[in-house]
């Protein structure tokens, strides 16, 4: 009872205040205090990852006038100016020191009106449910705590500096808590609404709600200032930026040899990959548009997607409102006029439904290019990249650079068109349906949950007049988040973005389940402006918290985010769907990192976590460049068969193809010739390094483990084996000959060449690639089952089998840069094995037999 009377008379002390006058933050820059734009319209929190809006640092124009992030700092050089540094460090310590004192006062002030609002909130008259109170105030006290404790923690450091003290592992751990922010900010908008339906509803609540007592500093004249909860209620919004900003001014006064500097590193890492995640919900141009019947409209989400209409592909900007989807194409205006957009059609929310299971029989209509002309035409961009960067450092080559930079943005907007096959259906009430298609099902998720999740609110269909529809058309070029086409490159870098090479996964674990399911995750990478899925974790049967712990190799291709995607696995036949891309796994959660190249070029496993709709999958990511993931190096062991000549191998074991070909071939064929995707889907690298070692040491079991074993880390340990000869199967010294052979234009010399190009190779090797040439052709004869056709097998296994050693690559030529090494001659790679794969059968005694018309020489 006693603490109930307390709870009372804090509410009734709460209810006796009426003064407002608030002050600025310290380190809390000057952005707006109650989540209102200028012109007092609602606009969705923002929170800012860059910089910018540090007080210390300038924020650099972009050509549309919008700040520009600055590269994060590099720290102080060894041996620099260390003593003014370490000073300037100690200054920004102590700014946010106080910025975080202010902080945790307006938290303390949130917490006065929860502790007795929830205690009377089971007494017979309540202000407010225990459910409403739980819903404003969510995770304000777990907020509340982690800043206490850090602010505790840094202060005795402060008062007691020195240059050898470190604070680096308290932002590391503060950065490791930033998973709460994300729950609050998921929850901010319904508190928001909770709080002003219950300030209309309970005046004793709105006097409370508009009069919250806030403490100064210890320091300050004024003892406290009063403010709205609204306002309080942003403040962590606000807050989410601060560490980062204050991690980039440290970064930038603290030597590099200094034992902060990589702490420092890692928790600005942790932070930006938070804030990024974070920014895809939260757009900062997504301001209210006001209809002339005066209802506010506000831009939720938009982008780039493929239409297929009337049996063709076009781009459209699709902008999603509150109230509607509305599809636009860009209008060709005059030179020196603004761009304008032309509505193609509008669904009000209220109107549109997706499509079900038993709708997708019309996906045949689905014109699917091969998938070889989209791979012909990422490497001759690939080229034209490289192209660019040598006549950029040529003394008259920019004449030219504008020439090839527009026949690459011509070439990436057909592959940007052309690429995705992914549908995304979409109906109205009227039985009109669109059809868009998607490079991966994270954008499809994407935009349906959208879509969804404005659904749930009790939206009426609306019907817009021309003038509506032609103001909110015209407003669409303001409003747009996204400028330009995903896939096109109009950079003017020096290098090329993205990294080149491999990519080390380790999925370990995923937690947040709140049911039991049978569980996996799919690992995708960008290239070329869209996402491609590469790696796929075993399914963990009926848990919680899987365990997974598997790893994975995966190529990449310019890439500069990996994607995780967690589903639950559909065992129910009666679900299938007949359109072979509609995936009808349910999307448990789904979330993205950016690859820093500074973060992943190491040596070391980088471990890291993403939070998706409550669920954390933990993984650990490190990278090899691809100059020296291309390196064949010789086994310095003679014994095994990794890294080992091909005549060694076959002469010791007395055969003519290798044992390890063989057998992964059979049980390709065995039991993985139907799988989605096989050799290009990547194994488990543990496994495939068990293997590795059971044919190297010549494992009794073997063949039990291979019949134990996931049919993609069988097929990866093949692709593993060729790539670590010593020198390619077909040889350095022909290398050049088969380089010559497929480029020549008449059919019979290319025939005649290429034959006796293949009688020219040792007998080892030259039965061990027909072997594998008929095992890649069954392999494509289940294309429309498996997904592999025989030029997708030919851009997997075409550079493994011919790219030259490093002795060759290097020989008579420079190279400069990774992209160039990738775009050098790998077309041609592929395309020698695919002259081979769509040849007749070839036999080795036939082969032998013949003679040729004209002989070559080689």
């Amino acid at each position: 009872m006693a603490f109930f009377f307390e709870a009372a008379c804090v509410l009734r002390s709460l209810l006796s205040s009426n003064d407002f006058n608030y002050n600025t933050d310290g380190y809390e820059g000057d952005g707006t205090e109650d989540g209102k734009s200028q012109d007092g319209s609602e606009t969705l929190p923002y929170i800012d990852e860059s910089p910018t809006m540090s007080p210390q640092l300038c924020a650099p124009q972009g050509p549309d006038g919008e700040a520009v992030s600055p590269t994060p700092p590099e720290g102080l050089p060894p041996g620099g100016d260390m003593e003014k540094g370490l000073e300037m460090k100690k200054l920004v310590l102590s700014g946010f020191l106080a910025s975080e004192e202010i902080y945790i006062n307006q938290l303390e002030a949130l917490l006065l009106p929860m502790r007795p609002l929830k205690a009377t909130a089971t007494t017979s008259q309540p202000v407010l449910t225990i459910q409403q109170v739980e819903t404003i105030f969510y995770k304000i006290q777990d907020i509340f705590e982690i800043h206490k404790e850090f602010y505790d923690a840094l202060l005795p450091n402060i008062q007691q500096w020195d240059e050898k003290v470190t604070v680096g592992h308290l932002f590391q751990k503060l950065a490791s808590q930033l998973g709460v922010y994300k729950a609050f900010v998921d929850n901010y908008k319904v508190a928001l609404e909770t709080a002003e339906k219950c300030s209309q509803a309970n005046s004793q609540f709105q006097k409370i709600s508009e009069n919250l007592k806030v403490k100064g500093p210890k320091d300050s004249k004024d003892c406290t200032t009063t403010v709205s909860m609204e306002a309080l209620l942003y403040k962590p919004i606000d807050r989410v930026t601060r560490s980062t900003l204050v991690l980039h001014d440290l970064l930038k006064h603290t030597p590099k040899d200094h034992p902060d500097f990589p702490l420092l590193q890692d928790a600005l890492r942790i932070s930006q990959n938070f804030l990024s995640s974070i920014n895809e919900e939260i757009d900062p141009r997504r301001t209210a548009v006001t209809t002339p019947k005066g209802e506010a409209r506000q831009l939720v989400k938009d982008g780039f997607l493929v239409e297929v209409s009337e049996s063709s592909r076009k781009v459209r900007h699709v902008f999603l409102f509150t109230d509607l989807l509305l599809c636009a194409k860009m209008k060709k205006t005059a030179v020196g006029r603004h761009q304008q957009y032309e509505c193609k059609w509008y669904i009000p929310l209220a109107d549109l439904t997706f499509q079900t299971l038993d709708e997708s029989d019309t996906s045949h209509s689905i014109q699917v290019l091969p998938e070889h002309e989209i791979e012909e035409m990422k490497i001759k961009i690939s080229v034209l990249k490289s192209e660019i960067q040598k006549e950029k450092k040529a003394p008259k080559g920019q004449s030219r650079v504008e020439r090839l930079r527009k026949k690459m943005n011509e070439q990436e907007s057909w592959l940007l068109l052309h690429s995705p096959t992914i549908p995304f259906r979409i109906h109205n009430k009227h039985g009109k349906s669109y059809l868009f298609l998607l490079s991966s099902d994270y954008e499809r998720s994407e935009w349906r949950e959208s879509i969804q999740k404005l659904q749930k609110k009790d939206l009426q269909a609306c019907v817009l007049s021309s003038v509506e529809l032609q103001v909110l058309t015209s407003s669409c070029f303001k409003l747009r988040t996204v400028h330009n086409i995903p896939v096109t490159s109009n950079k003017d870098d020096e290098e090329t973005p993205g990294l080149y090479g491999f990519l080390h996964v380790i999925v370990h674990s995923a937690k947040g389940f709140k049911e039991s399911a049978n569980l996996y995750c799919t690992l995708e990478v960008d290239s070329y402006g869209y996402f491609v899925s590469k790696a796929k974790t075993r399914v963990f049967r009926d848990t919680t918290e899987p365990q997974w712990n598997e790893e994975f190799e995966i190529e990449l291709e310019g890439s500069q985010y990996l994607r995780i995607l967690c589903y639950e696995k559909c065992y129910d036949k009666s679900m299938l769907n007949k359109d072979d891309n509609e995936i009808v796994d349910k999307i448990m959660g789904k979330g993205q990192v950016q690859l820093d190249p500074q973060t992943v070029q190491s040596k070391n496993w980088h471990m890291d976590v993403i939070e998706m709709n409550g669920i954390k999958v933990e993984f650990s990511m490190k990278f090899t460049s691809r100059d020296l993931s291309l390196k064949r190096t010789p086994s310095k062991k003679q014994s095994g068969v990794f890294g080992v000549k091909i005549n060694v191998v076959t002469k010791r074991e007395r055969s003519k193809v290798p044992y390890i070909v063989r057998q992964c071939i059979e049980e390709v064929e065995k039991r993985g010739i139907d799988e989605v995707g096989i050799y290009r889907i990547s194994g488990v690298a543990t496994d495939i390094q068990a293997l590795k070692t059971a044919f190297d040491t010549n494992t009794k079991d073997i063949l039990m483990m291979l019949s134990d074993m996931d049919i993609n880390a069988i097929a990866g340990t093949l692709k593993l084996y060729f790539r670590e000869l010593p020198e390619p199967l077909l040889t350095d010294r022909l290398y050049p000959a088969f380089m010559e052979g497929i480029a020549l234009s008449d059919p019979a010399a290319k025939e005649n060449c290429m034959m006796h190009l293949l009688r020219s190779l040792p007998d080892p090797n030259l039965m061990t690639f027909l072997t594998l040439l008929e095992h890649l052709k069954r392999v494509a004869e289940k294309e429309p089952i498996n997904k592999m056709s025989l030029h997708n097998l030919a851009t997997v296994f075409g550079p493994t089998l011919l790219r030259p050693s490093e002795s060759e690559t290097t020989k008579g030529q420079h190279i400069t840069s990774a992209s160039d090494i990738w775009s050098h001659d790998v077309m041609a790679q592929v395309q020698v094995l695919l002259y081979y794969l769509q040849h007749p059968p070839i036999s080795f005694a036939e082969l032998k037999r013949n003679t040729l018309y004209f002989s070559t020489d080689v």
